[in-house]
Formats: C-alpha cells, structure tokens, sequence
C-alpha cells in the first residue's frame, strides 16, 4: 500500500510511519523538513507547507492518506483534504477527544461535539475553542472524503517521544525517590493510551479500509486507578519512592493547580476535561484496538527518558521538590 503521511516524524506519527514501514508499506513524507531529518530513510520525502506551497502533492497518487499534523487548524485540513480528494483512495484524520461537549457518562461517538460560537479564532485560544476547530476539521475531511475518511478522536496518548511532560513528568519524579506527594484518592481513574497501540490500530484500519469515527483512548470506560498506575511508575523507576496521597479539597485550598502542577490530576466533581477519564472505545476495540500492559508502557517510556539529553531530561510542568515538600509537611503538621 501506498501511503502519504503529512508529518510523521513526531510522536503519534513516528511510531504510525514505523509500524506502516514494518508491514511492508510504502510511506511518503511530506513536512517542512525541519524535524527527523535522520528519521526513516527508506522513506520518500517531500518538502512543502501546510500553510503555504502544496504543489509537491499534485500530480501524485496514493492508496490512503494519514494527517498527523493538524493540530486545531480546520483551515490546513480543509486544503491538504481538498488537494488530495481525486490523489487517494482513504483520509484518515487524527482528532481529539476535546470535540465533545461535556457528557456525564462515557462519552461515544454519538455525543454532541462543540461548534464555535461567533467568530472561529485562527488558532486555538483554550481547550473549548480546540475542540471546536477540531471538530470543523473532521466536516472538512468528510467533506472532501465523504464515506472515505476516518477520523480518530485520540485522547491522552503516552510512551516512548512524548514530546508533553504530562505522563513522563511522574516517571521523573519517581527516579528521585522519597516521599512523593500523591493528589486525590488511589481509587480515582486516569485515562491514557500507548501511542504505539493507537499506531498499531491506525495502519489495521489502513490496511482494512475502515471508515468512520472512533475513540481512541485508553482500555475501559475510566480507565486505571491511579494508584495502580502512580505504584507501577514508582516501581518502573526502582528509587523506592513512596506516596502520600492528599486529597483534593487539601490541595485546592492550598492553590495547587489541577494538570499544571500535577499532571493528569484532575479534582473529582470538577467539570474538567470532557472525555478525559470516562470515554467508550468500544467501537475502536472493535476495529481491533489492542493494548500492551501497563508496565510495558512505563518500563519503555522510562527507558527512552533516561536516554534522552540531560536538557531534554529537564521537565518544562509540574510542581517544584520545594513546593510539593511545603505541601507534605503542612499535611503532617494537621495530622
């Protein structure tokens, strides 16, 4: 199969291109060329602009198309769509879980989606308006593509190259060891999915023709406890770090900041993320999502951490050693 990636050298597109290539298919690049350049030689490389020359696409001819790169911008979907309706046979589109609306069970493919309200910014201005362009997205592929487009509306995915210190930033702190302050209850769920399992589905449905829209997200309705998923960090890391959990109200009333000091933490009863840590992939599992352990996911992710440049090493979220010391020793002093 011949297959055009728009992007493919970061994260989600890294692992697609890879996994495309060890199945036997021929994978062309078309990016700025201003990242991976090393990556996938054996890879066809066009160089052009989303925003600007497409021309390297015209002319051409593909078996299916994967857009990785779209990042809340429907206006580059709805061109590179446009471009290539008669140059393939299949679409597929890498949404977001952030169309929804607020659902207050698990959220499926049939839930409401946002529209934007009034003007649509040219660039997402908070997670509301993303969701919106992403949605406009998604109309643009169907419109160009119709009943020839798939769109996967991805939720937190995690693993090797995460280029967001969300997931990565736990296993950092683990590597330290001591006393690590743990926020909410064990019992409380996350939600997140391996990139390499969400690749390993993308190129099943390449390869089977799938249509339609799905979730992909992580393996339940609710996803793990977050305990369960904090002890195997801490164990994945091997410094004999221990949890102290505070509970939510403690940490508000402290201004702690929910995702931004800890991520992936998000106060029960809050509004939060729509779909973050309730959301149905029954349809996905379906169309053969699959998942790998748990631990297999940390040990790799750890692994690839450690191997990273000590700046790269260097975590960009989260709260300080300092910060989080305060936290604790107020805790023990109202114990």
């Amino acid at each position: 199969m011949k297959i055009l990636a728009l992007g493919g050298t970061l994260f989600l597109g890294r692992h697609t291109v890879r996994r495309a290539l060890e199945r036997g298919h021929e994978v062309t690049l078309f990016n700025r060329g201003r990242t991976g350049r090393d990556l996938f030689p054996e890879c066809e490389r066009l160089v052009g602009d989303r925003a600007g020359d497409l021309g390297a696409l015209r002319g051409r001819r593909w078996d299916a198309v994967l857009d990785l790169s779209a990042f809340g911008s429907p206006g580059l979907v709805r061109r590179s769509a446009e471009t290539l309706r008669d140059a393939a046979d299949r679409y597929v589109f890498i949404s977001s879980l952030g169309v929804y609306e607020p659902a207050p069970g698990p959220v499926h493919e049939g839930c409401a989606v946002r529209r934007p309200a009034g003007a649509v910014p040219a660039v997402p201005d908070s997670y509301e308006s993303y969701g919106a362009l992403m949605a406009l997205a998604e109309d643009a592929v169907e419109e160009s593509f119709p009943g020839r487009g798939l769109v996967a509306r991805a939720g937190i995915l995690v693993g090797p190259y995460d280029p967001v210190d969300r997931f990565v930033w736990w296993l950092a702190r683990m590597e330290r060891g001591g006393e690590v302050l743990a926020p909410g209850r064990p019992e409380r769920r996350v939600e997140f999915l391996d990139a390499r399992d969400a690749a390993e589905w993308l190129v099943k449905c390449l390869e089977a023709g799938t249509a339609g829209t799905f979730n992909l997200a992580g393996p339940t309705a609710g996803g793990v406890p977050m305990g369960a998923w904090l002890e195997g960090c801490a164990a994945a890391a091997g410094k004999g770090a221990r949890l102290a959990w505070l509970d939510d109200a403690f940490l508000l009333e402290h201004g702690v900041a929910p995702w931004r000091d800890f991520p992936l933490w998000e106060p029960e009863g809050e509004a939060g993320t729509p779909g973050a840590f309730h959301t149905s992939v029954d349809r996905a599992v379906a169309a053969g999502l699959a998942f790998r352990p748990l631990a297999a996911t940390l040990r790799d992710t750890l692994e690839w951490h450690r191997s990273r440049p000590a700046e790269e090493r260097e975590q960009r979220e989260g709260i300080t050693l300092e910060r989080e010391r305060e936290l604790l020793d107020a805790r023990h002093r109202a114990e």
